[in-house]
């Protein structure tokens, strides 16, 4: 009875808070609807100025070409090379291409023509993958333009290869990074709403007095501490169907695995997270520090999760640092299941840690928790 009477009070202070519910339901809907569309790694509309100094038929469609590409923005058509490093220095363009003297009568002859690329590299991303897609345009477009002519290579220079390579993307066929993005957004939102207001709602009750109530009467710790977690962990599922509902109406995406496997994942890493927040909240004396303390590591936690870079890509020292790191395996069962459909035997090193960090926290939060028995 005493179980269900601390649930009963849990749940009305949840609802008659004018605040959390609409937290709970619009940040989970704005996170979905905004995000998506704002994170992403995709570099488009790479604005280029080009050189041509043959003025031939052939470099006129290499720049019809360029200007045709969904990748490139054509800024404009120059004969000076000193013209167009001007407009990379004062960022009119990210690229300058020189397309040189008898371009086309090269390309025609020996199979092979020369044209150089200045890239602008302050944002060393977009640098690398812009020169990346003007060398692909420009590899398809030698191909194709010695194909429609029937140009064989010149005596003495290397063979054309015969061996053809297909790529064939798995997983994300389309190369949209929204669809890497999602599922972690997902895992975002559990972090806000289930570490960060358990951490301040025990905080606000102190700093009211309110937590003196309990603290005098026979409620065990333990009982007091779950009853604290329950609405909350009741909000991470509404929260996480929310979440999968906006995926699959607006951008289309469906767990490739099953859904029960997800929400034993999000159970485990829900009651891991609200844990380490309550373990805060038990340190804190005040709202502000709470705060503080769950931002300095929400975003340790964001950053070293994979959430936007491949933990593989991060340092050694760094890789095994994230082994600490709960998020780091909810969001790689999300993904897991999201996009590759992986099966429980798959998802077993990440449930042992979620379950692992989930028994610690808890365990010390109810120890952290000072009760006048």
């Amino acid at each position: 009875m005493m179980w269900k009477y601390l649930l009963e009070k849990e749940f009305k202070q949840f609802r008659r808070n004018s605040f959390l519910p609409k937290l709970a339901v619009l940040f989970p809907v704005a996170v979905m609807l905004v995000l998506p569309w704002v994170t992403t790694m995709d570099v488009k509309d790479i604005r280029i100025t080009v050189v041509d100094g043959d003025r031939s038929a052939t470099s006129g469609r290499l720049v019809r070409d360029i200007d045709a590409s969904s990748c490139f923005l054509l800024e404009r058509v120059t004969d000076s090379y000193a013209d167009a490093l001007r407009d990379v220095e004062y960022g009119i363009s990210d690229v300058a291409l020189e397309i040189p003297p008898h371009f086309e009568r090269d390309l025609t002859l020996a199979g092979t023509a020369p044209v150089q690329a200045s890239v602008n590299a302050v944002n060393g991303m977009k640098g690398l993958l812009g020169g990346s897609y003007l060398g692909q345009l420009l590899a398809e477009f030698s191909q194709t333009y010695l194909r429609d002519r029937g140009v064989a290579p010149a005596p003495g220079t290397p063979a054309q290869p015969r061996i053809e390579a297909t790529t064939q993307y798995r997983y994300n066929p389309t190369l949209d990074y929204r669809i890497y993005m999602i599922p972690a957004l997902m895992v975002i939102l559990l972090i806000v709403l289930c570490g960060f207001l358990p951490a301040l709602n025990i905080v606000s009750e102190k700093e009211r007095g309110t937590i003196e109530q309990i603290n005098v009467t026979p409620v065990p710790r333990l009982l007091f501490i779950f009853a604290k977690l329950t609405p909350y962990w009741v909000t991470g599922f509404v929260v996480l169907g929310i979440g999968v509902l906006l995926a699959g109406a607006v951008y289309g995406l469906w767990p490739s695995g099953n859904l029960l496997l997800i929400c034993l994942a999000a159970f485990l890493f829900i009651s891991a997270i609200s844990g380490f927040a309550l373990v805060v909240s038990n340190y804190s004396a005040t709202m502000q520090q709470a705060l503080f303390v769950m931002f300095f590591f929400v975003m340790i936690f964001q950053l070293m999760s994979g959430l936007l870079t491949p933990v593989r890509s991060m340092p050694e020292w760094a890789q095994w640092l994230t082994a600490l790191n709960p998020p780091r395996y909810f969001i790689h069962a999300m993904r897991l299941v999201y996009l590759k459909g992986g099966a429980f035997g798959d998802l077993l090193t990440d449930y042992a840690a979620l379950l692992g960090f989930g028994v610690f926290f808890n365990a010390w939060a109810v120890w952290s928790y000072r009760k006048r028995e």
